[in-house]
């Protein structure tokens, strides 16, 4: 691949925008043709977008940006460009004589890419002197955070072309899918537009409205949608018997009225076409194995989305919410005297970094779980915090003594060390096994959230603690308690 450090853009709109910002905090120089005087404020709001989300993507890895320049000229954009990307309105006649006026004012050897969602390229080289170098790159909105493109060349566009595209949109964090044959639509919006249609369909039959149509798909398949795509979400449906059993369980469905569409008959040609694929597409991985793993990327996804407290997050943060309502004090009791058995869970995939244990973070949320437990012991529960009242953390220590890793079963003990109406001294033991992996040493406040500020808890909440910190009087003060960073240990 040329080196490339220029890039053109003509149009500058939603998808036009997009691609400026991901090519700019890429580190890649912009220079944007667009007569829409408002230009320039629209830029300015996708870059902020971007720059937010590249930020929450990846903490401490933001690359030096590249210069945005407004030309003045589609010549002026792209004349000095290593790289033209063209993304104007879908009019086929309109990107036939740009693309023309392109190639001409670029040199030769520099790749033309077009943002069309559907156009056939062989049709938009049509007034291209160079139309080897012409290549769709379709991108989804928003281009700075979707990483799909798709690739398509036309009748007379190189190799050499596509090959260029694909290295570049891989250098800028992309997925490049190939598409084999030149197609109306391409891939992804016949897939798109087919299921637009039908939901067009239901609310023009009075069966959904737009929400319902759209939450069906958000709540249910949607979430899979996001890593398992279609084909491998039903090869789990045909049990470990696979796509071949799903096939002949539900393909006599296809000859019902599900759907406006047509099906394909289904030939034994394409049974075997689409078994054999799908085998492929699993690549010898066992049906309990993808199991896992979608369970796996279904929790990720809805962790996320719970974060946001948004679509299924939404949901799930309702029922955590309902859980702990529903938990309400049930918490074990010391055994004779002892610590309290608070929390216990086993190490999920996510919860490993690099060298294959555990990362910090989830050692210190281990923790954390354990002191919410603790705290709806007290009784801190929603009507709790509902009257303004909570305990903030004000300091943790945390001090490693093992490694936990993949599929470890781990255990948090709480010893109470001491408190009174405003304060309350915690320390957790995580063990594994009964061996201890880490402590954490931690000061809670009780406060006001209204005025935030601390105050001394009152009533029921004010005995709770002063009854634990007796419970836990006699117990012998852990060897690490009050210790501070770099302090030798005894002995």
């Amino acid at each position: 691949m040329s080196a490339i450090r220029t890039i053109g853009l003509v149009g500058g709109g939603v998808i036009g925008a997009g691609w400026a910002a991901r090519f700019l905090v890429n580190g890649y120089d912009v220079a944007v043709y667009d007569p829409d005087p408002e230009l320039a404020r629209k830029l300015d709001a996708v870059l902020d977008n971007a720059r937010r989300a590249q930020a929450k993507l990846f903490s401490g890895l933001t690359l030096p940006e590249g210069r945005l320049s407004l030309a003045a000229t589609l010549a002026e954009a792209v004349g000095e460009a290593d790289f033209v990307v063209e993304s104007l309105p879908e009019i086929e006649g309109l990107k036939v004589r740009v693309l023309a006026e392109v190639d001409a004012a670029t040199r030769p050897e520099v790749v033309i890419a077009t943002s069309t969602s559907g156009l056939l390229p062989t049709r938009l080289q049509a007034g291209m002197v160079h139309p080897e170098r012409l290549v769709v790159g379709h991108p989804f909105n928003p281009v700075y955070l979707l990483p799909l493109v798709e690739v398509c060349g036309g009748s007379r566009t190189s190799e050499a072309a596509k090959a260029e595209a694909t290295a570049l949109y891989e250098r800028i964090g992309m997925r490049p899918l190939q598409v084999r044959k030149e197609i109306d639509g391409f891939i992804a919006d016949r897939l798109l537009e087919a299921l637009w249609r039908e939901a067009l369909w239901l609310v023009n039959d009075g069966v959904a409205t737009t929400e319902e149509i759209d939450d069906a798909v958000r709540f249910g398949a949607g979430l899979r949608w996001s890593f398992m795509g279609t084909f491998l979400v039903y090869r789990l449906a045909g049990g470990e018997a696979g796509m071949r059993h799903f096939l002949a369980q539900f393909g006599p469905a296809l000859k019902l009225p599900w759907t406006r569409l047509e099906a394909p008959e289904l030939t034994g040609a394409l049974i075997d076409r689409v078994s054999a694929d799908s085998d492929a597409q699993a690549a010898g991985v066992s049906i309990r194995t993808l199991e896992r793993k979608r369970d796996d990327c279904l929790i990720a996804v809805l962790g996320g989305l719970r974060s946001e407290d948004y679509g299924a997050g939404a949901v799930l943060k309702r029922y955590e919410a309902q859980l702990v309502e529903r938990l309400g004090v049930a918490v074990p009791e010391p055994v004779a005297g002892g610590p309290l058995a608070l929390w216990s869970g086993t190490v999920s995939a996510e919860w490993i970094d690099y060298n294959g244990h555990m990362t910090e973070s989830r050692y210190l949320q281990c923790c954390a779980e354990a002191t919410d437990a603790l705290l709806r012991r007290l009784g801190l529960d929603a009507g709790y915090l509902a009257g303004g009242h909570s305990f903030f953390t004000a300091e943790t220590h945390l001090m490693h003594r093992g490694q936990a890793k993949l599929g470890d079963r781990l255990s948090v003990e709480t010893q109470v060390l001491g408190g009174n109406a405003k304060r309350l001294h915690v320390f957790h033991r995580l063990l594994k096994d009964g061996d201890l992996v880490a402590s954490a040493e931690q000061m809670l406040l009780h406060v006001d959230t209204k005025l935030d500020k601390v105050v001394a808890a009152t009533g029921a909440m004010a005995g709770a603690v002063a009854d634990l910190v007796a419970l836990h009087a006699d117990l012998p003060r852990p060897e690490a308690a009050g210790r501070a960073v770099g302090l030798k240990r005894a002995g």
